[in-house]
């Protein structure tokens, strides 16, 4: 089962789909996937709560290796405001950590069987 679904209910139609069609001994691993990207999708998305400025945007740019930093420099603030490196700064300045934010809402349990497949293929 998707523990949280996206807020995109076509998402959450072609993931069940995919979901009823997977061969069984791949369907948690499937499972938990979905919800890890679907919780990863909202925390991004969270960002945009914050209201980003022009200042969180200059002080990531610090943080860039140089060639980046020029190529988001010539793209400017409002066009990097969707990039995920840039949402994760955001919501990182303001105390919520993708991972932490990830185990909260699938719980530590799924969060640790999550993170073996990744580890244990």
């Amino acid at each position: 089962m998707i523990k949280v679904k996206h807020p995109d209910e076509s998402c959450n139609q072609i993931q069940e789909t995919f979901l009823a069609k997977c061969p069984a001994e791949e369907r948690r691993f499937h499972e938990l996937l979905f919800t890890h990207g679907n919780i990863s999708y909202r925390y991004h998305q969270e960002a945009k709560e914050f209201n980003p400025t022009v200042k969180d945007f200059e002080e990531w740019l610090e943080g860039l290796p140089e060639n980046m930093r020029h190529d988001m420099q010539q793209r400017g603030f409002e066009a990097c405001k969707g990039i995920l490196s840039f949402t994760r700064y955001v919501n990182e300045k303001n105390d919520i950590g993708l991972d932490e934010y990830v185990r909260q809402q699938m719980g530590s349990a799924d969060f640790a069987e999550y993170q073996s497949f990744l580890t244990n293929g």
